[in-house]
């Protein structure tokens, strides 16, 4: 019996060692000699460490296509553009900045009447909620609501620009266009990749030029804007349409020329998106269309002049359908900036990170797939 267990304990005491030398080879195989697998698995590793570390340093622009709302939007069906730029940040207002880590970017746009000013920079989850914090956001919204979170963000960050009203407790104009604009209509966006380099160029040349409006609805309005920002990035990626659209620059003319420019340079990852209408009882906006094509799908305006101008008409629907249509993407996957950046590690977010799919049709709440946004050019 003695016999039996010292034998065993010196058979475990051998295993033990065994295994304790095998491990050490191991160790010193990989940190010391480099044995062909140990390579393929760090070469591996690497990569996927350099992966990750890409998809989170890409810098993107994006063009938001915004639907019409309301009784400008009836008039106007052209809608809104805008610029997103996820690895550029507000220092203020009227200033840029690049982003640090954690940051959701800003929306630049050309505005009417709003201090003077010919382009503002408004923050990503404000410019869509008129909130700070994306866990703010409310999953549904009324008409009441939504102005009370503009004046409460009016109160807290543009006082210098929209300074209160003594005759009135919530001050009027076009302001309201700066934030909340997720509450109004939907929003489809055209993003391409840029690089840092064309980020600080542009913060750069922003910051340094005279910030003075001289907004014109037809020739320097919020299009033609977003048509001047495309092109800094890529020049001649975006034109204006001279037959379909009067030679006016529309926000669905800038969205057709940049899908075009991505199709002739496959180099540059290209991709759309949609933010949905916030749900609500706000009413549902409109779909945008260009000047030739507002004319030919509206009756009120069709009607009278094919009665009266019938070869009108028809060229009007000629040139619609020859150049002037442009189909947006309905299956779009849904871009939700509430769950993108409401996680405590925003840091790991900072790209424009799209889900595989999405109904774009609908409405939702925050944390569902939302939002769009809100301003007449």
């Amino acid at each position: 019996m003695h016999l039996k267990k010292c034998s065993l304990t010196l058979r475990i005491s051998f295993a033990r060692k065994i295994f304790v030398e095998e491990a050490a080879l191991k160790r010193r195989n990989c940190m010391g000699f480099f044995p062909r697998q140990c390579v393929r698995k760090l070469i591996c590793v690497g990569f996927l460490l350099w992966g990750l570390n890409c998809i989170r340093a890409r810098a993107d622009v994006s063009l938001l296509l915004e639907e019409p709302f309301g009784q400008f939007g009836d008039m106007n069906p052209t809608g809104h553009a805008a610029i997103y730029l996820n690895h550029v940040c507000a220092a203020s207002p009227t200033e840029l900045r690049p982003c640090t880590p954690g940051e959701a970017g800003v929306v630049i746009s050309r505005y009417h009447r709003i201090g003077g000013y010919d382009w503002l920079a408004i923050p990503l989850i404000p410019y869509l909620y008129a909130v700070d914090d994306p866990r703010d956001v409310p999953e549904f919204i009324d008409a009441k609501l939504e102005m009370q979170l503009r004046d409460q963000y009016r109160r807290k960050h543009l006082l210098d620009l929209v300074p209160d009203d003594p005759k009135r407790e919530i001050p009027k104009g076009d302001w309201i266009q700066l934030v909340g604009a997720s509450y109004d209509r939907k929003i489809y966006g055209y993003r391409i990749e840029t690089s840092e380099e064309q980020d600080h160029a542009l913060i750069e040349a922003l910051n340094q030029r005279s910030n003075k409006s001289h907004f014109n609805l037809f020739f320097n309005n919020c299009a033609n804007f977003s048509q001047k920002i495309l092109n800094f990035y890529y020049p001649h990626a975006v034109r204006r349409n001279y037959i379909a659209d009067a030679g006016l620059m529309t926000p669905k003319q800038a969205a057709k020329s940049l899908v075009h420019y991505s199709k002739r340079h496959r180099d540059l990852e290209f991709s759309t998106f949609v933010i949905p209408q916030v749900s609500g009882t706000i009413h549902h906006s409109d779909p945008v269309d260009g000047v030739v094509e507002s004319l030919v799908k509206s009756k009120k305006y069709l009607v009278p002049i094919a009665a009266l101008h019938p070869f009108v008409a028809g060229g009007l629907a000629l040139v619609y359908l020859g150049d002037g249509r442009f189909h947006l993407d309905k299956n779009a996957p849904v871009f939700d900036p509430v769950r993108e950046f409401q996680t405590g590690d925003m840091a790991e977010n900072r790209a424009l990170t799209l889900p595989e799919s999405g109904n774009p049709t609908e409405q939702a709440s925050p944390g569902n797939g939302v939002a769009h946004a809100a301003h007449n050019p």
